[in-house]
């Protein structure tokens, strides 16, 4: 008999079905695909603000580096929301 992780409900998936190699392989793909849109997006909201965003941030500005913080955040948001759909 095949463990479940909820073997009360009819449709209980196995967990064998979530450690195959196909699952690994479409999650390493989709990661590496959500980190190259994550850094692209990062990178290009940095060229778009007038202002030197790591020089501040090295200088101790604290609020560019939450607006920076506020920014990651949002894109992973919304990368993550688009990956999984």
């Amino acid at each position: 008999m095949l463990t479940t992780l909820a073997a009360t409900t009819a449709n209980a998936v196995p967990v064998a079905g979530l450690l195959s190699t196909d699952v690994l392989l479409a999650t390493l793909v989709y990661a590496g695909i959500g980190i190259v849109i994550f850094v692209v997006g990062f990178w290009l909201w940095d060229k778009a603000t007038p202002a030197d965003l790591w020089g501040e941030i090295c200088r101790g500005n604290q609020a560019v580096a939450i607006l920076a913080a506020g920014v990651a955040i949002g894109l992973a948001l919304i990368i993550s929301a688009a990956i999984h759909g």
